[in-house]
């Protein structure tokens, strides 16, 4: 049984959170840094974004992860310390050194994370102050989990947060999260973090697979805008402290206990990013079922999430059949329209090639709800897959095109 439970990162057992503003952000009451500390080391899974174009924070925590344990994070927001060169990535380095020297751990025990404005240097002067006054705020109190889950926010408009505690074992395992996303993603991953913490005593390989199948099921099945960014990651710290039995691929009862836990977190993260999607009116479900491959099935359903016409057409309330039928034809997979079976919150509006007449006029008033459920049937075998998206707005492109570098 899984309980949903206060506390965000700091929830599971030995973790503490600090943040303050340091200057990043024009507004001196937005925390803009923040450290995240595990009293025990931690074993750390990450996965970052699949773009080319990666920010110093990423090449350097690659490495970080790549040794398997890991006693905090430090994050800042408002820039991103990407496109920065050598330089960037010095100033990376001594993000972490500086964590370091206060925490009393090692350099490359420390993940660094970076989100915000591209090709801006970062002012180390403010990044030093920072992480020695957010080491100085550590605690485990409700109001250190609220400041931090707002102080890795850029354009999101509410903080993500979560806990949630389960047995294993006999034990009580706590998994706390928060997260931050409004535009810019579209991962394999985006413009996203989401940092996850537990007391869950696991073995590495255990956490690295979990993470990932967590991730594909999640994070890599969001998409706001279809851009993909250079400075995100998901990362999950797991301390042991709960002191359950060890969980290993061969305890299949265990592990299937966490990973339900684990999955429920990250789709609760997932899904509060896109409902916070830039300027979004409306949470958009969509679900290809029948499809001959799951491959097949996330295709069409990432190309019709990212097609403008659609979602500015449910910005609209307007159930237009015909832009979601044609963008699934563009998605790279053979199709026969005569087998294609349209939905739109359980109303059918095109059937076997043709539209559904008379016109189903409940669909209207459905139009007008919060969140919308788009159900593609596509006749070719028994595979499917659901992606998560939201409609484009005028708000959206006022957004970015007052965003600037």
């Amino acid at each position: 049984m899984i309980k949903v439970t206060n506390g965000g990162v700091i929830a599971p057992k030995g973790f503490k959170a600090g943040s303050v503003h340091c200057g990043l952000k024009r507004n001196i009451k937005s925390h803009d840094i923040a450290i995240i500390f595990s009293e025990q080391p931690c074993k750390v899974a990450a996965l970052f974004t699949t773009n080319r174009i990666a920010a110093a924070p990423i090449k350097y925590s690659k490495k970080v992860v790549q040794n398997g344990v890991v006693h905090a994070i430090v994050v800042n927001s408002g820039n991103s310390n990407s496109c920065t060169g050598k330089k960037g990535y010095k100033d990376a380095e001594t993000m972490a050194q500086l964590t370091s020297r206060h925490l009393n751990i090692k350099p490359d025990e420390v993940i660094v994370a970076s989100t915000g404005v591209i090709g801006h240097h970062l002012p180390m002067a403010k990044i030093k102050s920072g992480i020695s006054k957010s080491f100085a705020r550590l605690g485990n109190q409700n109001a250190h989990s609220i400041n931090i889950s707002k102080a890795i926010m850029t354009t999101d408009t509410v903080p993500k947060t979560i806990a949630v505690k389960t047995k294993i074992g006999g034990k009580e395992v706590t998994i706390g999260a928060i997260a931050k996303g409004s535009g810019m993603i579209s991962p394999k991953m985006a413009t996203m973090f989401c940092f996850i913490t537990t007391d869950a005593s696991i073995s590495l390989n255990t956490l690295r697979s979990c993470i990932k199948k967590s991730t594909d099921g999640s994070f890599n099945q969001i998409t706001v805008d279809g851009h993909m960014s250079t400075s995100d990651m998901v990362a999950i710290l797991a301390n042991g402290m709960a002191h359950n039995r060890n969980i290993t691929s061969s305890n299949k009862i265990d592990l299937a206990l966490f990973q339900k836990a684990l999955d429920y977190v990250t789709l609760n993260m997932a899904k509060a990013i896109v409902k916070d999607g830039e300027g979004a009116t409306k949470f958009i479900q969509i679900e290809i079922n029948e499809a001959k491959s799951t491959s097949d099935a996330k295709k069409v359903s990432r190309t019709i999430a990212e097609s403008p016409l659609v979602k500015t057409a449910i910005n609209g309330e307007d159930p237009n059949w015909g832009r979601i039928v044609s963008a699934a034809g563009y998605a790279g997979i053979p199709l026969d329209e005569s087998k294609l079976k349209l939905s739109v919150n359980k109303i059918m509006i095109y059937k076997n090639g043709l539209p559904v007449t008379p016109f189903p006029k409940k669909l209207l008033s459905e139009m007008k709800k919060n969140e919308i459920t788009i159900q593609l049937c596509l006749g070719k075998g028994n595979k499917s897959a659901t992606l998560w998206t939201c409609d484009l707005s005028k708000e959206y492109v006022k957004i970015n095109a007052d965003y600037h570098t």
